[in-house]
């Protein structure tokens, strides 16, 4: 559901007026001289940007997969088996069939009873329950930041947040086409969809491998309000 925005000329004045100056109306854009967010990785290939995710998730415990479109059914099979098996949450995505997924998911792990549950948004809070009982999470990232090693996820009525974040794994396909050099790319992206019109994710998670925390005496305990386990699937796709 899109939000309406109500009383907001009346709520801004009535805050200008109680800081005793006028309401601004525009803000002229800052020029920067020198951007040093912009160098990091800034003549990087994609091939590139690839090996420095490679190696970023060696750091956020994540493990790492290259595939094309023709591997990629096996690899993420063989994924899932490592992890155990089913039941098994995913988005309502058509890109799984544009990767060549439909068999592997519809036919292939059903004849293994394999259960998989694809987000539906008319079933309501019966989704939250099928991703807090799965065992393996598949979502896809729709930007990713290899200094980082961040999947960049846009939610949606049928792309539900807690895909990501219930399972007890997870595994997040990577199009090599979505890997940029870091958050610098990710905010103009970002920025561009909202200045062309185009309609924006409500909630965006960052998310940079399995659940971590290092509150308690800075002792990094991995899985600690997430997924144990995660695993990013980067497709050849350009």
């Amino acid at each position: 559901m899109i939000g309406t925005i109500q009383n907001r000329d009346a709520f801004l004045n009535k805050l200008a007026s109680r800081l005793g100056r006028e309401r601004r109306t525009e803000i002229a854009k800052p020029e920067w001289n020198y951007n040093p967010q912009e160098e990091v990785l800034k003549d990087a290939s994609q091939d590139q940007l690839v090996e420095v995710l490679k190696e970023q998730c060696k750091n956020i415990h994540t493990n790492f997969v290259l595939v094309d479109t023709n591997t990629l059914p096996s690899a993420l099979n063989k994924v899932v088996e490592s992890y155990g098996g089913g039941p098994i949450v995913s988005w309502k995505d058509e890109r799984f069939a544009q990767f060549g997924l439909s068999a592997l998911m519809k036919e292939e792990w059903v004849a293994k009873g394999i259960s998989l549950h694809e987000w539906d948004y008319t079933k309501g809070a019966e989704n939250i329950e099928k991703a807090n009982c799965a065992n393996v999470g598949i979502t896809i990232s729709d930007i990713t930041l290899a200094e980082s090693g961040t999947a960049v996820l846009f939610s949606n009525k049928d792309r539900g947040r807690t895909v990501s974040f219930l399972p007890a794994t997870s595994i997040i396909l990577v199009p090599k086409s979505s890997i940029v050099p870091r958050m610098t790319q990710a905010a103009k992206i970002i920025r561009e969809k909202v200045q062309n019109g185009e309609q924006v994710a409500s909630c965006v998670n960052f998310i940079t491998g399995p659940s971590n925390s290092a509150d308690i005496e800075m002792i990094l305990v991995v899985g600690v309000h997430g997924p144990i386990k995660a695993t990013y699937i980067v497709i050849e796709d350009l």
